[in-house]
């Protein structure tokens, strides 16, 4: 496919798989570069025909209700990071020999001859804060910069748009990445491994070999977590270009080439003249927001890759304290009669709840949802000492109300029978009669959302309105 210019695509007959939120981007710059676009797409709802409807006034194709049987004269196939390696649609385009690109994988062949490098992050947790952290820091550091991927600005548009960029921070999946052959960043990290999507990667070998790519062919550094160390396994396999350092980073003091905490200050023994003796102060732990553990090991991932492009002490600091999470992480949102009631809504599996629970001492703890296969044994194992308390709610619930009775079975559970939204308030209620005066309630579900509510995000305000209903009555 060349370079991706103008002239590579006029006439070539591309397929997008799937509507979605970067299937439709895709499908107008390719058609709008001149290829003949075909959408696939597996839904035939009311939303599938409005977004079909919108492609096929620009001229686009639309087949709705059947994304497995290859457009006739198919020669690329441009799929939403979502669908999974096994649909019929890529056996065939494989036995075709036809390329399977993911939006990342456009993004980076349409980039022009001076476009910004990019400093990549993936990991089961803490990419989103990670990437909104490091944009805070280049910013910081006077620089023209934008979260992008998974977050914010589409990819898409900032390669393409009118904006110019010194650098991007970009946020990768691992679906992403597992269509995306050429990428090739400048220091990319990887935050951490757990089990996740493991329905769709196939087996957690599958899933890290596709978060591994992150590092191929990375220029300056490659990052990772010394507490991890599948992490540095896959430095150790990534292809690299000569000269590209490992980099860790610790929440313990660090070594030589590794950034970490020494006395409440993040320093820096990377970037560093003569780093055997030397090592700089970046910032210190209460510029952190919050500065809760994962959430330190975050600040450093983002600090390492912007050490790795040159910026100075300084602006880490300043980028560290100008940067405000998102909502529903880790959100405090009241203290009721002494307890603090707390909004990680954003925790969707065991690895973000056990970061969450490891924050606080003395836990009533709100769980429960879809578990997407998930197991509870080492969450609860790991977190039995902190809990106060336990409130379930939602479809997979018994899931962890058994391993609370396997590993836990002193600490008292209410089971709540109910996946309506009405439930959260229960809940709250329940949690407000468990806890004493200095414990924390804290929402970190360990599941998706989707059982009962709309997304994460519904699901964190329904919990923070019930908390509000509380104070009222306070």
């Amino acid at each position: 496919m060349g370079s991706g210019q103008v002239t590579d695509w006029q006439g070539k007959n591309v397929t997008v798989a799937g509507l979605g939120v970067s299937g439709i981007p895709a499908a107008k710059v390719l058609h709008g570069l001149g290829a003949k676009v075909t959408v696939v797409n597996d839904g035939d709802d009311a939303r599938a025909r409005a977004q079909a409807e919108e492609l096929e006034a620009l001229g686009v194709t639309v087949r709705l209700g059947d994304g497995a049987t290859l457009p006739e004269g198919t020669e690329l196939i441009v799929t939403a990071p979502g669908w999974k390696p096994d649909k019929p649609l890529f056996a065939a385009a494989r036995e075709a020999g036809i390329e399977i690109w993911g939006d990342v994988e456009l993004a980076w062949r349409l980039r022009g001859p001076d476009a910004a490098p990019w400093l990549a992050v993936t990991g089961t947790n803490g990419k989103t804060t990670t990437v909104q952290m490091l944009a805070s820091i280049l910013k910081a550091a006077g620089l023209r910069t934008a979260a992008v991927g998974n977050i914010g600005v589409s990819l898409l548009d900032a390669v393409l748009g009118e904006e110019q960029y010194d650098v991007l921070a970009v946020e990768l999946s691992s679906y992403q990445l597992h269509w995306a052959p050429s990428l090739r960043a400048h220091s990319a990290a990887v935050l951490n491994l757990a089990p996740d999507h493991l329905d769709w990667h196939g087996s957690m070998e599958a899933y890290a070999r596709d978060k591994g790519r992150i590092y191929e062919g990375n220029r300056v550094a490659c990052v990772y977590n010394v507490a991890d160390k599948a992490t540095e396994d896959l430095v150790r396999e990534a292809d690299v270009e000569e000269g590209c350092r490992a980099i860790g980073f610790t929440l313990g003091t660090p070594g030589p080439s590794q950034l970490g905490v020494v006395e409440g200050i993040l320093v820096d023994r990377a970037f560093v003249e003569n780093r055997q003796q030397n090592a700089q102060e970046l910032a210190e732990v209460s510029d952190v927001n919050p500065p809760a553990p994962h959430n330190i090991a975050n600040a450093l991932a983002a600090a390492a890759l912007a050490r790795a492009f040159g910026v100075p002490p300084k602006a880490v600091r300043d980028g560290l304290r100008a940067f405000t999470p998102d909502a529903h992480r880790i959100a405090h949102v009241a203290d009721v009669a002494g307890v603090a009631y707390v909004d990680d809504s954003k925790a969707t599996n065991t690895h973000a709840a056990e970061a969450s629970l490891a924050a606080y001492e003395s836990i009533v703890w709100i769980a429960g949802g879809l578990a997407k296969g998930a197991v509870f044994e080492e969450l609860v194992a790991k977190s039995a000492k902190r809990l106060r308390a336990a409130v379930l709610i939602g479809a997979d619930r018994g899931l962890i109300r058994e391993a609370l009775a396997r590993h836990a079975p002193e600490v008292p559970v209410v089971d709540l029978d109910r996946t309506d939204t009405g439930a959260m308030l229960a809940a709250v209620q329940e949690a407000q009669r468990l806890a004493r005066p200095g414990d924390t309630v804290l929402l970190a579900p360990a599941c998706a959302s989707m059982d009962m509510f709309a997304n994460y995000n519904q699901r964190g305000d329904v919990f923070a309105e019930a908390v509000r209903e509380l104070g009222a009555g306070a």
